[in-house]
């Protein structure tokens, strides 16, 4: 049997083993999907080769540590400089990163024109990637220097100003354990005025959420991309075999419904 896990902090809210153990199931794959939770990020490759695993999905806040400490980068993880998924290869841990093309194909029915994303973190950064006119706004000054490096507009609460956003984005871990916005509410509240579209990278309830619901927008939270990056990242753990996307991704949002 082949072992994978998820290392986060938190990580008892991640569906991801429901989703890649039924995923396993479904193409008769002798896998076996768990979920850890890991402290120190710094220590997330001496714990990967330590449960003798083939391959492992990495969470908040973890992301930009794996890309540190794994022995190779590939794909846009190099740029963006943040890693969620480890894969072992010819001996070797090399990190990947799945979180911006699921996301692209979570929300490929939506049209949009100008984005908002909130918060500045790993999953800031490769979204910026796949749509380089959207706005960044973070709390804090330090998070904003690789946007502003690459002349990607970006804010901090002081210097933001309001504007229509067609799509709002919520990258940061606001609402996963409390009752937090990722922005001032009141700021928020304008913000969603005049938007159409609300996701929230977070796959449970949250207040962004449900602010948006009430504000009368289209809402996506978490468990499209979850399910998009997740069948990117299955693909890789089954690899030489081959699979059908569609097939897979069906399997795993019935395991999200179970």
């Amino acid at each position: 049997m082949k072992y994978f896990t998820i290392f986060g902090n938190p990580v008892s809210h991640s569906k991801s083993p429901l989703m890649h153990n039924r995923a396993f199931k479904t193409i008769y794959f002798n896998g076996c999907y768990t979920k850890y939770l890991l402290e120190d990020g710094n220590e997330i490759i001496k714990k990967f080769k330590s449960l003798n695993l083939k391959g492992a999905s990495v969470t908040v806040p973890h992301k930009e540590k794996a890309y540190k400490n794994c022995d190779e980068v590939r794909g846009i993880a190099k740029e963006i400089k943040a890693v969620n998924l480890l894969i072992l290869e010819d001996n070797k841990i090399i990190g990947y990163n799945t979180d911006a093309p699921g996301f692209m194909e979570a929300i490929s029915d939506f049209e949009y024109k100008n984005v908002l994303i909130l918060g500045a973190g790993g999953t800031a950064k490769a979204l910026s990637l796949m749509m380089p006119q959207a706005h960044i706004v973070n709390r804090s000054e330090n998070r904003l220097k690789y946007f502003r490096e690459k002349n990607i507009t970006s804010f901090t609460w002081e210097e933001f100003e309001i504007k229509k956003y067609d799509l709002i984005i919520n990258s940061t871990s606001a609402g996963l354990n409390d009752d937090n916005y990722p922005i001032k509410k009141e700021v928020l509240e304008k913000l969603f005025e005049n938007a159409k579209y609300a996701v929230d990278v977070i796959y449970t309830q949250t207040p962004f959420q449900q602010l948006a619901k009430e504000k009368g927008l289209i809402v996506r939270d978490g468990s499209y991309m979850l399910v998009y990056q997740g069948v990117l990242a299955f693909e890789k753990f089954v690899f030489p075999k081959k699979i059908d996307k569609k097939e897979i991704a069906k399997s795993m949002f019935e395991a999200i419904k179970l």
